[in-house]
């Protein structure tokens, strides 16, 4: 099959698609899968016209999982059926066996009522550690009265995202998008049914699950985003606020936050207690068996900051005032011969190595994402320059944007290429596509 799509062999993979209305076989036998249409023998030696649109799902699937990631939007747009097919999990299944998926991380962030979309592509089969990705590519959308009723909401910094397959769903507090990274297109899905701010959302088992975001809801909703559909599946014992959602396993996860709505002076004291526990949290709930599961927290409290999950494991970064800590939480709950530990064992690790002007206050926050067997931590917000400048030290330090990769085989942090300075205060995702 040719390395693109171009018109020629578009409007061949269209015509193949639907059934010849002169053709009256009705039995059509085939060997192999047909590159291009032909003609093939019954038992009755009569030549009869066939089109890839008689192959079974099972078949047809097969073809298409091999063709080139250039491809695959064109494809995904010749029917319906195949676009069902393009985004079925054993598309994605076939792909990764023949190692047509790569994983790419995407930030996304919005300015002037218009989308941005930055993405690198991490190349795990390349040995040098120094050059392990792409550089970062760019890509706007025009402005969208959707993209700008989410700007003017604070979006993406205020919003989650999740990915599905091949598209993100960028949740915010009273709307929510889709976005299509093999068309590029994006368009409106139904908001959440209870207004959140700076809430946990994660994607289990092809569904988005999202908790906290408030003082007065201790709601889950559940998203079907074939259905584009929301309810409420659970409600969790405590109301977070500012918390980050991870999955793994079957597992949502609920991390960090705080508990706000305490008032008097014994209750704001319990309730300056009570919250540095939350800080330090974990909630963990099965969504398969409707139930949640022992929580648990991080080693020496401490304030999270960033979390994510990455190849079975969640990954912390917490704030102690004066340092920094990192740690892994196995998350597996199926045991894992020869892997030492176990599920619900803490491991304290290599911290990342942020430069010294860098602390972790109000004004900057960090991005956490699991790309396949790494770790991704972005500076989305926070401008060095001026931390210097308020402190009365002077100097240039360092821009918004600083990228660091911790590879969790080699158990080691490097730098890598800054996100690029159009994309501001930007949230982030792994997509494998």
């Amino acid at each position: 099959m040719s390395d693109s799509c171009n018109s020629r062999h578009f409007s061949w993979l269209m015509k193949s698609c639907y059934p010849n209305p002169n053709d009256n076989s009705t039995t059509v036998v085939y060997a192999v899968a047909p590159k291009s249409s032909s003609s093939i023998t019954n038992n009755n030696n009569n030549c009869l016209s066939s089109n890839i649109s008689s192959l079974p799902d099972d078949i047809l699937i097969d073809c298409l999982s091999r063709v080139p990631p250039s491809s695959i939007p064109n494809l995904s747009l010749v029917c319906r059926r195949w676009t069902r097919l393009l985004l079925s999990p054993i598309f994605s299944d076939l792909r990764r066996n023949h190692g047509l998926l790569r994983h790419t991380l995407f930030a996304l962030s919005a300015a002037d009522s218009a989308l941005f979309a930055a993405t690198i592509r991490f190349h795990p089969d390349q040995t040098d550690n120094n050059n392990t990705e792409s550089p970062w590519k760019v890509s706007a959308f025009l402005p969208d009265n959707v993209v700008s009723t989410l700007g003017n909401q604070g979006f993406p910094s205020h919003a989650r995202l999740s990915a599905v397959g091949p598209r993100i769903y960028i949740v915010g507090r009273n709307a929510t998008l889709r976005y299509d990274t093999w068309t590029g297109t994006v368009t409106a899905r139904s908001p959440m049914m209870i207004s959140r701010k700076k809430f946990a959302a994660a994607a289990v088992s092809g569904k988005i699950y999202v908790a906290g975001g408030g003082p007065r809801t201790t709601a889950v909703e559940e998203c079907d985003p074939d259905e584009d559909k929301w309810r409420v599946v659970a409600h969790s014992s405590r109301s977070r606020y500012g918390c980050i959602g991870a999955s793994v396993d079957g597992v949502f996860y609920v991390i960090g936050g705080l508990k706000l709505g305490a008032s008097g002076n014994d209750q704001l004291r319990a309730a300056s207690i009570e919250a540095h526990v939350y800080a330090s949290s974990m909630d963990l709930y099965d969504v398969e068996a409707r139930a949640w599961l022992r929580s648990r927290a991080v080693p020496g409290g401490g304030c999270v900051v960033a979390a994510c999950a990455a190849a079975g494991h969640i990954y912390v970064l917490a704030s102690h005032a004066v340092e920094l800590t990192f740690w892994r939480f196995d998350a597996r709950r199926k045991a894992v011969a020869g892997s030492g530990g176990g599920f619900g064992e803490w491991c304290r690790i290599k911290c990342p190595p942020l430069p010294a002007q860098i602390s972790v206050d109000s004004t900057v926050r960090f991005c956490c994402a699991g790309v396949g067997d790494k770790v991704v931590l972005v500076q989305v917000s926070g401008c060095i320059d001026d931390l210097l400048r308020r402190s009365g030290r002077g100097g240039r330090g360092m821009k918004e944007g600083l990228v660091l990769v911790y590879d969790t085989v080699a158990g080691e942090w490097r730098r890598a290429a800054d996100l690029p300075e159009i994309v501001r205060r930007a949230s982030c995702v792994c997509v494998e596509c």
